[in-house]
């Protein structure tokens, strides 16, 4: 396997020393090391690298203005921030980098420490894999109106687990284009066709109908199991949006309690009058209301408290990396007592670790899902999650 190209932006030689001998013990690395930015700007021009490590504090143009610089450079490797600043400042220059387009897959504070590091390989390495190129379908407009009629495109289901009594209490229904010779694609791969083609709202009728089905198997074995699923909230443009949904579950037998919709952030209504109104009517008909990813892009506590919401859904944002980030704590701490406070059910998503889990109970967080749970999986698997889970609690 050919070893990883790392640049290194540190304007100390004893730390150059440092690095080289960290990386040396984790392996075989090819390093090249620039004292300040405008300097591994010119190793960039020259030749591209896997990752980019780079400092805060340097002389000269200091280690914000080089990633400002990064961004509009061509350049498509991954970004790591060290500093011996605080964990703020850290966080507010991976913000900046994020907003300008560039992979950030790391934060460490200084002294940097071998796992770090290690993580930090480990998360390039698999970035590669992931970005190998894979055969997929032609998309076009015909071929995803085909995956929609012929049962292709499939709504499977990730459990959300109360943390009062760790049973799966809920899911969220995440579409999945399954094929017989592709196999499972992720949504990466067809959603931003399927928007480009203006087919969101066939897509939200075939992941209810396919959820209300859902819950009707789980049913028979005896358990209720409420499903969220996605809204683009550019949807509630439709005024009568509310009106057809409530129609159309009611003539699958299916009951709005028992469905929560996720208002997503991906667009915004034309008017914003059109998003308090859709969700206020939503909720009137008896649907569940989730805030979808509090914690990033456009949600605000102005949102929240002035949205009749029924579940607040926890960025994993604000979740990765909570256990090593004080700040986090405080942040995650203070938005589980808001959520429950308003009456809310609070969702942690993007649940990793033992660790991330623990935190999340001991601040009295009301349910999880994340890969620590399980990743999303078929109807039918779904059902073995129950079995496995426990028997059936009867009302």
């Amino acid at each position: 396997m050919k070893p990883l190209s790392i640049l290194i932006v540190e304007d100390h030689p004893l730390q150059q020393l440092y690095l080289q001998n960290l990386f040396t013990e984790l392996g075989e690395f090819e390093l090249r090391f620039a004292q300040e930015g405008s300097a591994a700007l010119d190793c960039l021009k020259r030749r591209d690298f896997d990752l980019v490590l780079t400092d805060l504090l340097m002389p000269g143009m200091d280690g914000v203005q080089f990633i400002q610089a990064l961004a509009t450079s061509g350049s498509k490797a991954a970004l790591a921030i060290m500093s011996v600043a605080s964990r703020r400042m850290l966080t507010s220059a991976s913000l900046a980098a994020r907003n300008l387009g560039v992979s950030v897959i790391g934060l460490i504070s200084k002294p940097v420490k071998s796992g770090a590091l290690r993580k930090l390989t480990e998360q390039v390495r698999t970035l590669h894999q992931a970005a190998l190129p894979l055969p997929g379908p032609h998309i076009d407009h015909l071929t995803i109106l085909a995956a929609l009629d012929n049962g292709e495109l499939q709504a499977w289901f990730q459990p959300k687990k109360s943390l009062v009594n760790g049973r799966i209490v809920a899911a969220e229904a995440l579409v999945r284009w399954v094929q017989s010779e592709q196999g499972v694609l992720l949504p990466g791969k067809f959603l931003p066709a399927l928007k480009a083609f203006g087919l969101e709202e066939r897509l939200l009728w075939c992941i209810l109908r396919q959820a209300m089905k859902a819950q009707k198997l789980w049913g028979v074995q005896g358990y209720t199991i409420p499903v969220s699923i996605n809204l683009p909230t550019h949807l509630l443009n439709s005024p009568d949006l509310a009106d057809r949904i409530l129609q159309f579950v009611l003539k699958h037998q299916g009951v709005p309690a028992m469905i929560c919709f996720e208002l997503m952030e991906c667009s915004m209504p034309e008017d914003i009058s059109n998003f308090y109104a859709g969700a206020c009517r939503l909720r009137m008909k008896g649907f569940g209301l989730s805030q979808d990813d509090f914690g990033q892009g456009y949600s605000s506590y102005m949102n929240l408290v002035s949205t009749p919401f029924t579940e607040l859904k926890i960025d994993r944002a604000l979740v990765h990396g909570s256990c090593e980030n004080e700040e986090l704590v405080l942040a995650l701490t203070s938005i589980v007592a808001l959520g429950r406070q308003l009456g809310l059910t609070v969702v942690a998503e993007g649940v990793e670790t033992a660790q991330e889990l623990a935190l999340l109970r001991r601040i009295n967080c009301t349910q999880v899902q994340g890969f620590l749970i399980s990743h999303a999986v078929s109807p039918s698997d779904f059902q073995q999650l129950l079995t496995q889970d426990g028997p059936a609690v009867m009302d």
